[in-house]
């Protein structure tokens, strides 16, 4: 009887453990269930991500086309402003000098005395002020000639309005010796004459411009066009003129012929855009810029031997320094023109022709 009581004793604790045990399993479902259950994100796909589609990247050409299209009429504003400032430019200049250029003195007559400094060099400094305080000499110019290679003097050249009897002493009282044919060379030129040869070359500009403007008309037999390539031209001259009166530089001679040269540098250019542009058929930007290429090249080229050339020569000639000088002022005038002036006029023209 003991053992059956001991055997249900044991029962009966280990069913009121495994009561207990359910019901904290119970209790513990409950609390959980009461408890609120967290919310599920909802997942993102990529997929309804908007996508930003990569912009395009215009190449260079096509965007300074675009560009040019948009703003070429616009670019006329500049050519104009530096010519209605080169007008006023020479306005002034004539006001203040009754001509348009300074010139020197195989335009206006006077002396030119050049001294060869072999043995001893001359100060241009010092002559130069001692002349202004004689108060004898009140137009002169000193400039001195030398060596490419090593930079030596070799002369000095001494240009004024006086006759050389009156400008010979001063110049000996100042380097104390006598001035004869083997140290020095004296080129005097008569006022009369210097005017004539000054009348002479204006009216050779006037008539090789006139002419140029009517072998032009005659190519092209079309006003729009022919008329661009004048004006161009006219341009360059004028602009040109200005500049040189800026920067203080007396015209020679040889100065003016440079201007006659500067009328046949500047049409060539102007003429073959016209050429291009008119008597080829397509897009009018592709053959603007097939011109430009050959046009521009022909141009730099020009330049860098006129520079070559100027370098070499300024150290001992005037006359071949002023000419290229004015040369490289007017070919860098000419690409102003020719390539915004000219080529504006002729685009705009062709455009409107078309469409019409």
């Amino acid at each position: 009887m003991s053992e059956h009581t001991e055997e249900e004793t044991e029962k009966s604790e280990e069913q009121e453990d495994s009561s207990e045990t359910k019901e904290e399993t119970s209790n513990s479902q409950n609390e959980d269930s009461s408890k609120p259950e967290p919310k599920e994100e909802p997942i993102k796909h990529e997929s309804h991500k908007p996508k930003k589609e990569p912009k395009e990247k215009i190449p260079f050409k096509e965007r300074s086309g675009k560009w040019y299209d948009k703003n070429y009429k616009l670019l006329l504003l500049i050519p104009l402003i530096l010519l209605v400032l080169s007008l006023v430019q020479l306005g002034i200049q004539y006001q203040q000098t009754g001509d348009f250029i300074n010139k020197d003195i195989t335009l206006t007559g006077g002396t030119s005395i050049t001294i060869f400094t072999q043995d001893s060099e001359i100060s241009t400094v010092q002559l130069s002020e001692y002349l202004s305080l004689s108060g004898k000499v009140q137009d002169f110019s000193v400039r001195e000639l030398s060596d490419f290679r090593s930079g030596k003097q070799k002369a000095v050249i001494i240009e004024s309005v006086l006759e050389s009897n009156e400008l010979k002493p001063l110049i000996e009282e100042f380097i104390n010796y006598n001035l004869d044919s083997e140290n020095s060379s004296i080129e005097s030129t008569g006022s009369s004459l210097g005017e004539s040869f000054y009348n002479q070359l204006r009216f050779a500009i006037l008539i090789s411009f006139i002419l140029m403007a009517v072998i032009v008309f005659l190519i092209f037999r079309n006003i729009v066009p022919s008329t661009a390539v004048v004006i161009s031209a006219f341009a360059d001259i004028i602009m040109t003129l200005a500049f040189i009166d800026i920067l203080g530089i007396k015209l020679s001679t040889a100065g003016i012929t440079a201007i006659l040269m500067l009328i046949g540098y500047s049409v060539d250019s102007d003429i073959m855009l016209t050429t291009r542009l008119l008597k080829r058929h397509g897009e009018i930007n592709k053959n603007l810029k097939g011109a430009f290429k050959t046009g521009i090249t022909m141009t730099l080229t020009s330049i860098v031997a006129l520079i070559a050339a100027l370098l070499i020569t300024q150290s001992f000639s005037s006359v071949l320094e002023q000419i290229f000088t004015i040369l490289l002022i007017g070919l860098a005038f000419d690409i102003l023109n020719t390539w915004i002036t000219n080529a504006s006029i002729l685009k705009w023209y062709l455009e409107k022709h078309r469409r019409e």
